[in-house]
């Protein structure tokens, strides 16, 4: 529907076209033939008592009727008999005499009447009425070329109907035939005169947008009431529908003035407007649009109001000088043609070859019509709905016939080679989605477009997201890829990545360049001129612009024609989808390659982790089996893939491994005997669903195999322990019984039965303090030296060796370590040796996982460990047994009970303080103090002879006996030597 509306509206507009054209050509002609008679004088038609008589109001001087003797102020009665009533009908007359004949006039004057002889002379035509018919030709051709070449453009119609009614206004003049043609032209140019301006105003307030107080509703009618009611009142005037007391010549002035107000008014006003407009516009062509039509305006009208309409309003009469004024109207039009033509894309080629695509269809129109009515009319008479029905038949096939002779004419005669060039440009967007590779398809579209369009150079500009800005792509020219010529470091500002119009819009100037905004960074504007591209056009793909394709003038220096455009805002729609679908097959190779380097950085990680690691699917199906399970189970990847665990691994295995097993604790391997712990973890994916299992193999045979050892060296520190305390009680009997042995043997020292026996029980008994001294030499610990020592380097180097352990329990360790922990003297092997107790005891305490917590601290002189673990807890009642030795609340084969008695004996030779906390149910906290270093003064030690000879006489003094003399032989003396050295 809205295409037939549009096809009628065209056939209208053609049809009072043509009408107005073939009007203007006979009005043309009678102003150029027709003389129209005159006698000098101005008669206007003016009421005296009860009758209307034609009173002379002005006599010209020198004219036929003054020197015929007729003066202002007389009344004419008849002309060659007849008589004249009103001032029309003296010019009717007049007009049928014609120039130079002898008319009798009847004249009155006062109360006398007389004839007058007055010899009719000729109108001379000013020249300047047909300068007038030249700038109608230019508003016609102007208006034809935008309503026809860019009818579907907003406002296109609106400027169509002001040229139109500038034509009109300029080329229907008065002849003085006073037929019903000259009435028409009088009435078309009555019409045009104030339909023109008030459509001028209109096109100024709407283009290129249209103001907001005009887009309310009926706020356009506002321009119009002005005209109209001038109109109206006019027309009611001419019309007789409108009376008044004034004479009508003098009506006539009074109307002639108003519409010259009206004309220079509404065109004044217009340039107000557009000068307006310019202040806000941004488009470059737009304002060079504005600027020549608000100079076209001005300086098209100014003139003519200054020379003419004032002077005219001023009571000035016209003549030659004064219509000398018409010489600056046609700036109007031309400017607006130079407007359109230079700043409409230079489309002066397609303005041909559209009017021959026209005047072609439209003599096969009018054949057909012509063919349908003597065809028609041959059946019979034709009635009015046939030759509707007629119209509008021939009104539908023009389009289907105009876009059969344009292609027609584009392909054998317009274009030629370059017409299969253009078609296939379009096919060739279609099919930019193919290529992938970004740099040979921008490559191609370049040389496409610079053989089918003939232009000089393209450019791409792709948006680079590191640097959030467009970069230069592709350099292209007729020789191929000129990249490497392009000048370096180019300012790519002032594309935007969110642009508001189709394209952007640059002409070269004098002076470096011309652009929109004196605002624009000089670096910019430099790199637009280096580029000498005049078009860039975004290219978008998924509602963004990631892309400008800059196009040059063609090889002529025109600028492109307005197809060409449309043809590269339709070619820059598939450009920016083919250039974003080769960056994301760009993106997607860099992600599959950077995939598989993880995917292959990932299987080298699980091969090079030294336990064997299988995946399995909800099924148990194997889907990922290591290298490492291959040595521990014998078998192959390839044979393990895919199968059932029930098939791979022993059935006593698989049913450990049932649903809700976490850990499976030193499991034997058969046949190889392999020791392992089994850990079992849910494999999830990235959206959260389990997909299977996750089975950690770890090889512990040698841990198992240390940790036997290990427990041995327990069990005979534990024996160490008990034969210190042996030897310690043992010592006290062996020195009492050899005490009295060698008094008894002193008192019967000459009985020779009795001191042998003695003699042996001091014998036996120094060889009983052997033994026990050897078993007190195997539990005794060599000495060792206390240094400056970092408790928070032990507690960490603690933790990492029982990182391992702490995790297969599932225990988790937190430490707060004051970091200004002051140090203290002590054996770091031996505190090691605290924590590693009070650790294992935490974790033994906490079978089902837990927390774990230590912390440092100082304060008043003292350095403060914690350790704290969220296990069962101690009952009350074996709180004060835990540091005795062989205490243990462990099962067989757990536990010695000695670790927590050697811990405290360690604590106590640091000098420190250990107490123990605890709650059934609410886990135990150690509590450690040791005091702090403190750094003395080191005096010179005594020379090492004093220092000797100082403990020689402390051990004289002690070993010496007070109460004991001894007087045996060699023998005897060197066994009280041995059990004095005991005794002591």
């Amino acid at each position: 529907m809205r295409e037939f509306r549009q096809q009628l509206v065209s056939a209208l507009l053609v049809i009072v076209t043509v009408a107005g054209v073939i009007a203007a050509a006979l009005n043309f002609g009678q102003q150029s033939h027709f003389a129209l008679p005159d006698d000098g004088v101005a008669w206007n038609d003016v009421i005296q008592g009860d009758a209307d008589h034609v009173v002379a109001a002005y006599v010209t001087p020198g004219s036929p009727a003054l020197k015929a003797g007729l003066r202002t102020g007389d009344i004419l009665l008849s002309i060659e008999g007849v008589g004249i009533d009103n001032a029309l009908k003296a010019t009717e007359v007049l007009a049928r005499l014609g120039p130079w004949k002898q008319a009798s006039y009847e004249i009155q004057r006062g109360g006398d009447k007389f004839t007058a002889k007055v010899i009719i002379g000729q109108v001379e035509r000013d020249s300047t009425i047909f300068y007038q018919y030249a700038v109608a030709v230019i508003y016609l051709a102007i208006g034809l070329f935008v309503y026809f070449r860019r009818g579907s453009a907003p406002r296109a119609l609106h400027f169509f109907l002001l040229c139109l009614a500038s034509f009109i206004m300029s080329s229907f003049h008065y002849s003085g035939k006073l037929n019903n043609f000259d009435k028409v032209i009088y009435l078309g140019n009555v019409v045009a005169g104030y339909l023109a301006p008030t459509l001028f105003l209109h096109f100024c307030c709407v283009f290129p947008e249209p103001q907001k107080w005009i887009r309310r509703r009926g706020a356009a009618v506002l321009l119009y009431l002005p005209g109209m009611a001038l109109l109206a009142f006019h027309l009611g005037i001419m019309f007789g529908y409108v009376r008044t007391a004034a004479p009508l010549l003098e009506m006539r002035w009074m109307l002639d003035r108003a519409w010259l107000t009206f004309l220079c008014g509404m065109y004044l006003a217009g340039g107000a407007v557009l000068s307006w407009q310019l202040r806000t516009a941004d488009d470059p062509v737009v304002r060079r649009q504005l600027t020549w039509l608000r100079n076209g305006a001005v300086i098209g009208m100014l003139p003519f109001a200054l020379i003419y309409a004032v002077p005219y309003l001023m009571g000035v009469p016209p003549n030659h000088a004064m219509n000398l004024a018409v010489l600056s109207l046609p700036l109007i039009p031309l400017t607006w043609a130079y407007a359109i033509l230079r700043y409409r894309l230079m489309d002066v080629d397609v303005i041909f070859q559209e009017g021959y695509v026209y005047t072609l269809a439209t003599l096969a129109v009018l054949s057909i019509f012509y063919g349908l009515i003597f065809t028609v009319s041959r059946a019979g008479e034709l009635s009015g709905t046939a030759m509707v029905a007629l119209i509008l038949i021939a009104a539908f096939v023009f389009q289907p016939i105009r876009n059969w002779i344009q292609e027609q004419l584009d392909r054998y005669y317009f274009y030629k080679d370059r017409y299969d060039y253009r078609r296939t440009l379009i096919e060739f967007a279609r099919e930019l989605g193919s290529p992938t590779n970004l740099a040979e398809m921008l490559e191609s579209v370049a040389d496409r477009l610079i053989r089918t369009l003939g232009i000089r150079h393209v450019a791409f500009f792709v948006w680079d997201e590191a640097e959030s800005k467009f970069r230069l792509e592709l350099a292209s020219n007729r020789r191929g890829k000129q990249t490497e010529n392009v000048p370096y470091g180019l300012d790519m500002s002032f594309l935007s990545a969110s642009p508001k119009k189709p394209y952007l819009f640059f002409e070269r100037t004098r002076n470096l360049l011309d652009v929109v905004s004196h605002e624009m960074p000089v670096s910019a504007r430099r790199s637009i001129a280096e580029l000498e591209l005049t078009y860039y056009l975004p290219c978008s793909a998924r509602g963004r612009t990631i892309a400008y394709l800059g196009v040059s003038r063609t090889e002529s220096g025109d600028f492109l024609s307005s197809e060409d455009v449309e043809l590269l805002v339709t070619l820059s729609g598939y450009v920016g989808i083919a250039v974003d679908n080769s960056i994301l097959y760009q993106s997607l190779a860099r992600k599959v390659e950077e995939y598989e380097k993880l995917k292959e950085f990932s299987e080298n990680i699980v091969e090079s982790i030294n336990v064997g690691i299988l995946a399995a699917d909800l099924e148990d199906r194997v889907e990922s089996w290591n290298s490492q399970i291959e040595k521990l189970t014998g078998i192959s990847r390839e044979r393990a893939l895919g199968r059932k665990l029930a098939e791979l691994l022993p059935s006593d295995l698989c049913e450990r491994l049932g649903p809700g097993v976490d850990n499976v604790y030193k499991f034997v391997l058969k046949p190889k005997d392999v020791t392992l712990n089994i850990a079992i973890a849910p494999l999830i994916s990235r959206d959260g669903a389990q997909i299977g299992r996750l089975i950690i193999f770890d090889d512990v045979t040698d841990r198992a195999e240390l940790e036997r050892r290990l427990m041995q060296a327990d069990k005979l520190s534990s024996i160490g322990l008990l034969a210190a305390g042996v030897a310690h009680e043992v010592n006290t009997p062996l020195a009492v019984i050899s005490t009295y042995a060698q008094m008894l043997a002193k008192q019967i020292s000459g009985d020779v039965e009795k001191a042998p026996l003695l003699e042996k029980i001091a014998r036996q008994t120094f060889r009983a303090s052997e033994i026990v001294n050897s078993l007190l030499n195997f539990s005794r610990t060599s000495p060792t030296d206390f240094v400056s020592v970092d408790l928070n380097k032990v507690v960490r180097e603690t933790l990492a060796l029982m990182e391992h352990q702490l995790t297969k329990s599932q225990v988790t360790a937190t430490v707060t370590l004051d970091e200004k922990l002051p140090r203290i003297k002590g054996s770091p092997g031996k505190l090691q040796q605290v924590f590693l107790n009070l650790f294992l005891n935490a974790r033994d305490a906490m079978e089902r996982g837990g927390v774990l917590s230590v912390s440092t601290s100082a304060h008043d002189g003292q350095v403060l460990v914690t350790v704290k673990d969220s296990g069962a807890g101690i009952a009350r009642e074996n709180l004060e047994k835990i540091f005795d030795p062989f205490f243990t609340t462990k099962g067989a084969k757990k536990g010695t009970g000695l670790g927590l008695s050697v811990s405290y004996g360690i604590v106590r030779e640091h000098g420190g303080n250990i107490e123990v906390h605890s709650e059934l149910g609410a886990g135990t906290r150690f509590a450690l103090s040791f005091p702090e270093a403190v750094v003395k003064r080191i005096e010179k030690p005594a020379p090492v002879e004093a220092m000797v000879e100082q403990v020689a006489t402390t051990v004289q003094t002690i070993a010496t006996p007070t109460s004991l003399q001894v007087s045996t032989p060699v023998g005897q003396t060197a066994v009280a030597s041995q059990n004095d050295r005991l005794i002591c």
